[in-house]
C-alpha cells in the first residue's frame, strides 16, 4: 500500500497537467490575443515577461548611468543623502566627459569657504503685505490624490523639520497638509480646489477664509503643467472619496473635473487683476502664477499687462516639460511644452527686458535632483527651485512606473489604504528633511569651489558645455540674455522683438 505522501507525489503532476489543459483550452477559445490562440500555454509566458520587463531593466540591465527618466546614479544619491550615508563616489566619473552636451561647473583658483548652506530667497515685491523667506530647495506640486495620504504627511512634517515649502498641488490643501504645520504653498489650478462655488466657479469668501491660515505662506495660479501644458483633467468618481470631496469642496462621488483653462479671467490684464484681488483676499501674501511655457507671445503679454496695469506678481514658476506627473497622454509628455531651461530663459529675458526682474522672483522646477542640477538652472535666471521626485525618492520611490496605476509598491503615489499604511511616516519625514539639508550642503560646496559665497553670484559664463568632441562653450555663448529695459526701449534682437510686437495685454491672441 503506497504512503499517503507517495499518494499526494502522485497526484501533483495529474494536477499540473490538468491545470495547463485549461489555460490551453481556454486560450484556443479567447478571441483578445491571436498569439495565445496560436501558441497556447507558451504565449502566457511573453505576457509575464512583458510585466516584469521594467523591473528586469532596472535591477539587471541597465547601468548607472542609463535608465529613464532618473538614471541608478541620480537616483542612488538621493536614497543616500535621504539616508544620510555615504554619498561619495570612488575611482572617476562613469560620465562621459567627451560626449556631446556634458556639462560641468568652471572652478576657481581661489575657492571660497561657505559656512551656512540654509539659503534664503525673500518673495514679495512692493505691492506684498506679507513676504516670505523662502527656502532655495522646496517640495514641488504634487496633490493628495496623486500621494497617499501618508507620503503627503511625511513630506509636510520634513519641510516642517527642515524649515522650507511644500507646494500643495491643484488637489487642495487638504487636512494632510495641515496635519504637521509645514509651510505651505497654495496652488490653485482651473477647478478652484477648495476655493470654488457649487458650479466650480472660483469663490472670493471660500477663498479668504481658507487663505488667512498662517500656515500658507503663497499663492501659486496654475496656468499649466511642464508634464501635460494645456491638458485637464477627470477624477472618476468612483475615486472621489469622502476626503477627496471635502478636500476639494466637490460632491462625492461624482466626476471632478479639472478644465483645461482658468473662468476667472481670460486676458492677460484680468489674470494680473486676479493677481491682485488674491493678494487682497489672503491679507498680502505673495501671489504667483506657474507655467510651461507654450506660445511665447501670451508669456509675454502677461509680462505686457503688468507693465501696463502696474499690477505685478510677486513670483513666477517656470515648470519645463521634462516635469513628472501620476499620468498624462504619451503625445503631451513627449511633445507639448518647452524644457525647462529654454523656458527659463526665455522668461527671465521678459521680464528683464520688461525693466521687472528686481521685483519678481522666479521659480525652476523639471527634472532636480542634485546640487548641480540646482546651480545649472540659478546660473540661468531661476531665484529657487522645486522638486517633487526627488522627494519622492527621498520617501522611498523606487521608479516603478506605476504611479497611473494605484499600484504604487511603496505606498508613495496611491490611494490604496493598504499600501499607503506602509509608509511609516516619522521615518519618511525624517530622510524628507535629511534630503533637503544634505543638497544644500552639497550646493554650498560647489559655490565654494567655483569662488563664490552665495548661489546668486552662478552666473552663465560659469557652467560649461561640450556641443562637439572639439568645441566646449559657456551658457552665456550658447544662450541669449538681453538688457534691463530693452525691450521697452526697442530691442535690437529680432526674435524678441517680434514677440514683444504680437504680446496684447488685451488678449492672449497674437496682436
Amino acid at each position: 500500500m503506497l504512503s499517503p505522501w507517495l499518494g499526494s507525489a502522485a497526484i501533483l503532476p495529474f494536477a499540473v497537467c490538468a491545470i495547463l489543459t485549461a489555460i490551453g483550452i481556454h486560450d484556443m477559445q479567447q478571441t483578445k490575443h491571436s498569439i495565445r490562440r496560436n501558441y497556447p500555454i507558451l504565449a502566457n509566458i511573453r505576457f509575464m515577461l512583458e510585466e516584469v520587463r521594467p523591473e528586469i531593466r532596472q535591477y539587471f540591465l541597465e547601468s548607472d548611468t542609463d535608465g529613464a527618466p532618473y538614471n541608478r546614479n541620480t537616483r542612488a544619491i538621493a536614497y543616500q543623502r535621504a539616508k544620510h550615508q555615504l554619498d561619495r563616489r570612488p575611482f572617476g566619473t562613469l560620465e562621459n566627459v567627451y560626449g556631446d552636451q556634458f556639462e560641468w561647473l568652471a572652478h576657481s583658483i581661489t575657492p571660497t569657504h561657505v559656512e551656512h548652506y540654509d539659503f534664503r530667497v525673500p518673495v514679495g515685491g512692493p505691492q506684498c503685505a506679507q513676504p516670505y523667506s523662502l527656502s532655495l530647495f522646496n517640495i514641488s506640486a504634487m496633490s493628495f490624490g496623486s500621494l497617499s495620504a501618508n507620503a503627503i504627511m511625511a513630506l509636510n512634517k520634513g519641510a516642517k523639520l527642515g524649515g522650507f515649502a511644500h507646494d500643495t498641488g491643484e488637489g487642495g490643501y487638504s487636512k494632510y497638509h495641515q496635519a504637521n504645520g509645514g509651510d505651505i504653498i497654495w496652488e490653485i489650478g482651473s477647478g478652484y480646489f477648495g476655493c470654488r462655488d457649487e458650479k466650480g466657479h472660483f469663490s472670493p469668501e471660500r477663498f479668504a477664509a481658507a487663505a488667512k491660515n498662517p500656515q500658507i505662506k503663497m499663492i501659486e495660479i496654475k496656468l499649466s503643467q511642464g508634464a501635460k501644458p494645456g491638458h485637464g483633467g477627470v477624477l472618476p468618481g468612483a475615486k472621489v472619496s469622502a476626503e477627496i470631496a471635502a478636500t476639494r469642496g466637490v460632491p462625492q462621488g461624482v466626476d471632478c473635473v479639472s478644465p483645461a483653462g482658468h473662468s476667472a479671467f481670460s486676458t492677460p490684464t484680468e489674470m494680473v487683476q486676479f493677481i491682485q484681488q488674491l493678494r487682497e483676499l489672503s491679507g498680502g501674501k505673495p501671489v504667483g502664477f506657474k507655467l510651461c511655457i507654450g506660445n511665447r507671445w501670451e508669456f509675454a503679454a502677461i509680462v505686457k499687462a503688468m507693465v501696463e496695469t502696474g499690477i505685478l506678481a510677486d513670483f513666477i514658476v517656470i515648470d519645463g516639460k521634462e516635469g513628472g506627473t501620476g499620468a498624462a497622454p504619451l503625445e503631451f509628455t513627449d511633445h507639448v511644452g518647452t524644457p525647462l531651461r529654454d523656458g527659463l530663459v526665455f522668461a527671465n529675458n521678459c521680464l528683464v527686458g520688461a525693466g521687472l526682474r528686481d521685483r519678481i522672483r522666479i521659480g525652476a522646477s523639471g527634472r532636480i535632483v542634485t546640487a548641480f542640477d540646482i546651480a545649472r538652472v540659478l546660473s540661468l535666471g531661476a531665484d529657487w527651485c522645486n522638486a517633487a521626485r526627488g522627494f519622492m525618492f527621498a520617501l522611498g520611490c523606487v521608479q516603478s512606473l506605476s504611479c497611473h496605476t494605484d499600484r504604487c509598491p511603496t505606498g508613495v503615489a496611491t490611494q490604496d489604504p493598504r499600501r499607503g499604511a506602509a509608509l511609516d511616516v516619522p521615518d519618511k519625514a525624517a530622510r524628507v528633511h535629511r534630503f533637503h539639508d544634505s543638497t544644500l550642503q552639497a550646493l554650498s560646496e560647489l559655490i565654494g569651489a567655483a569662488g563664490l559665497a552665495h548661489p546668486n553670484e552662478i552666473k552663465p559664463s560659469q557652467i560649461m558645455m561640450r556641443t562637439s568632441l572639439s568645441e566646449v562653450k559657456s551658457f552665456a555663448d550658447i544662450y541669449t540674455f538681453l538688457q534691463s529695459g530693452e525691450l521697452l526701449a526697442g530691442s535690437a534682437n529680432k526674435t524678441y522683438a517680434d514677440i514683444w510686437a504680437m504680446a496684447d495685454a488685451q488678449s492672449f491672441k497674437p496682436a
